[in-house]
């Protein structure tokens, strides 16, 4: 869908400026960031959630775009940069640990998502599994295991509501909240997150290359348990992995 100055209605680009290859984030302040890890970062537009920049990656043109919070907003997100010719997808994001080997400071590679969002419902039955594709979560648990952090590969919590997960007695829906979340962790999921479900599914239904690799800011079964974690700040962590992934993708 276009406006009438011939941009994409909602992330504001045109779909010349578009590229074969993106890798998206929530926040948009750490679009820019992540672009200068790449060559000739440049700004593309602002618009809404959606701050996009251009940058470039052993010659070829990529796309780094923010997609906000939830699987509403980027759902749109991959569709539009699926009409600016997007076809490899990598989503650069944050979860909370679920698994108590799952630390503050870890990176998790999802290889797959439990649906337990609203938005994927839209796409597909929710028989349908939310599933990364193999060579994009090859090339993230490949990329990963060249650094100093520790790396998970499993299955991530997608959910719609952040304070449901973090303050879910308050909830009229309280019991069924906890019941599912220590179902999740007793069925060996990693960590939580909110739009990798909407991620592998959108993505599957255009016939889209998609992965996800999420750094952990902390673990709230650990801290329940009075395990320790030390602080991690690196924002981009889970950045330049998905970076020197990308250049095997290419």
């Amino acid at each position: 869908m276009l406006t009438d100055n011939g941009t994409l209605y909602h992330i504001g680009i045109r779909p010349s400026e578009g590229a074969e290859a993106a890798i998206i984030c929530g926040d948009p302040g750490r679009v820019e960031p992540i672009a200068r890890l790449m060559d000739d970062a440049a700004f593309l537009a602002s618009k809404r959630e959606y701050t996009s920049f251009s940058a470039r990656l052993n010659g070829q043109r990529i796309l780094v775009m923010s997609h906000g919070i939830g699987g509403p907003s980027t759902a749109i997100c991959i569709e539009e940069l699926h009409m600016a010719g997007v076809k490899t997808i990598i989503r650069v994001g944050t979860c909370g640990g679920m698994n108590r080997n799952v630390k503050a400071g870890d990176l998790v590679v999802a290889s797959a998502a439990i649906r337990a969002e609203g938005t994927s419902r839209e796409y597909m039955p929710i028989e349908y599994p939310a599933a990364a594709n193999f060579d994009v979560t090859a090339a993230l648990k490949n990329a990963a295991q060249q650094t100093e952090r520790t790396c998970h590969v499993g299955v991530v919590h997608c959910k719609d509501s952040f304070y449901g997960q973090h303050s879910p007695g308050r909830m009229p829906a309280a019991e069924e909240l906890q019941y599912k979340w220590n179902a999740w962790i007793r069925s060996g999921c990693l960590a939580s997150e909110m739009e990798t479900a909407a991620l592998f599914c959108v993505s599957a239904s255009l016939n889209i290359r998609a992965g996800g690799i999420l750094r952990v800011v902390w673990n709230q079964e650990r801290a329940a348990a009075g395990i320790h974690d030390p602080s991690d700040n690196d924002e981009l962590a889970a950045a330049r992995v998905a970076v020197e992934a990308m250049k095997s993708l290419l």
